[in-house]
């Protein structure tokens, strides 16, 4: 769909009738033609825009400065990339009404809310760059606000739930190392990337502590309890590979993020469990940490946090929480 050609005309509208409207009416005038254009193709014939700037490489090259990780890096690059390429005009003349164009395509394509606002962070993160830099004179995203997210109520393993994905974690092939991978994701609410990419002389089993490299490349402290150093004490004497990660594979190579999602979406599965995934581990020791009185500034420490605002989304709290904690206060 020829984005390019309807702002041309929606811009070429605005300057048309400026001084005939107010700027009220131009706003509703302008929302409806991007909504009623959205069911027609128009074509600008004639027009082929540059894409040939160097301006998002400029960007990327920032990232790789500010220490961002590969993983945020390479999103980032496919998301504007992507949304480049639908709009199809230089990144210097890109108005609020071709990113309003594009989300509003998006929409219709049927992308999730979350997903959009993601995108929408994206963008702004690049543009409100490129404005700040002097690299563009205006910022298409300064006027596009965020996207509202439909609430959903976040879950977390009940001690009920850890028993049955460990008792089931006997009935899979690799019963030690899984049982040892569901144990460190519970008792140290690691992100999967974290665990895969950890090696084996990370880990202290005699102080039970290991050391993690987490987001931006920053090392922090993390720490398991008595059955998981069991767990991986077991897994390690039984290992014949000579491989150097903390968890490997079937033919002895360094286990990856994927290979761990399917074994506990299997456990899953077998256990009757809905949802089973790595980020619930963090966010249910995050949970049972505050329950117990830690501190959320240092709960923030454990889950490699450097905003209390992003641990608190972890924290889930419920109505006999709630209750207890008015019973205690008042």
């Amino acid at each position: 769909m020829p984005i390019e050609a309807k702002i041309s005309l929606m811009n070429s509208t605005e300057k048309a009738l400026s001084s005939q409207v107010t700027a009220d009416d131009m706003n509703i005038m302008l929302k409806t033609m991007a909504d009623v254009l959205q069911d027609y193709e128009v074509i600008e014939v004639g027009l082929h825009p540059d894409q040939n700037d160097d301006l998002l490489e400029s960007y990327l090259d920032a990232l790789k400065v500010e220490g961002r990780s590969q993983k945020t890096i390479e999103r980032y690059e496919y998301e504007i990339r992507r949304m480049m390429k639908a709009i199809s005009v230089p990144t210097r003349q890109i108005t609020v009404y071709h990113v309003r164009a594009y989300i509003s395509a998006e929409q219709k394509r049927g992308i999730s809310e979350r997903t959009l606002d993601g995108n929408r962070q994206v963008f702004s993160a690049y543009f409100g760059w490129l404005h700040r830099e002097g690299l563009i004179d205006h910022n298409p995203m300064g006027n596009i606000g965020a996207i509202k997210v439909p609430k959903k109520k976040k879950q977390i393993y009940s001690p009920v739930d850890i028993e049955k994905l460990d008792d089931k974690c006997l009935n899979l092939k690799y019963s030690t190392r899984n049982r040892a991978i569901v144990a460190f994701l519970r008792s140290t609410g690691c992100r999967i990337s974290e665990v895969t990419g950890l090696n084996r002389d990370s880990v202290d089993l005699s102080s039970l502590e290991v050391v993690v490299l987490g987001k931006g490349n920053k090392e922090r402290k993390v720490y398991m309890d008595e059955v998981t150093g069991m767990l991986l004490q077991q897994y390690f004497e039984e290992r014949k590979d000579n491989c150097e990660a903390l968890f490997a594979g079937a033919q002895g190579e360094r286990l990856k993020p994927g290979g761990v999602r399917a074994m506990l979406n299997k456990l899953g599965d077998m256990a009757n469990i809905e949802h089973v995934h790595p980020h619930k581990f963090r966010r249910t020791l995050a949970t049972n940490l505050n329950r117990r009185g830690m501190p959320i500034q240092e709960v923030a420490n454990i889950l490699g946090h450097e905003k209390l605002d992003t641990t608190m989304k972890y924290v889930v709290l419920n109505d006999e929480d709630l209750k207890n904690s008015y019973r205690r206060y008042t």
